[in-house]
């Protein structure tokens, strides 16, 4: 089982209940298919669907369920006909919700953008708060 203290820098700013759950299908997929990418990706497309990452961290989804449309498709569309992802920003929520994470992100021009937008806009900002943590050394 991976230490707690080698959590992606995005979960150890997140709830226990995050971490858990990423742990226990890192660990499972380790078993499953070694150590690697392949574990790391299945740990974190497992904590997208109870999990949304908001600024630095991941908060639990109103909702369990994919998060975007890759997360949707089935392991062999996935594998056939991969697409990219929104990047744990829940794609698939409200566009009352994704106004109210924009609102707590201060993204300006908010009011403005479609959805789709929001979600981008929502990522980058999530981006750019993770980088600015790392630095921090949080």
């Amino acid at each position: 089982m991976p230490a707690r203290e080698e959590l992606p820098s995005t979960l150890e700013r997140s709830s226990r209940k995050a971490q858990d759950t990423w742990l226990k299908t890192h660990d499972s997929a380790v078993e499953t298919y070694g150590e690697g990418e392949r574990a790391h990706r299945t740990a974190f497309a497992s904590l997208k669907h109870s999990f949304e990452k908001v600024g630095d961290h991941w908060e639990e989804k109103e909702s369990k369920g994919p998060s975007d449309d890759q997360a949707a498709r089935s392991v062999q569309q996935g594998s056939r006909e991969s697409r990219g992802t929104a990047g744990g920003v829940d794609a698939n929520a409200s566009k009352r919700h994704l106004m109210d994470v924009a609102r707590r992100l201060e993204i300006s021009g908010r009011s403005t953008m479609t959805k789709d937008e929001l979600v981008e806009a929502i990522g980058k900002a999530n981006d750019r708060e993770t980088r600015q943590a790392r630095e921090r050394g949080d």
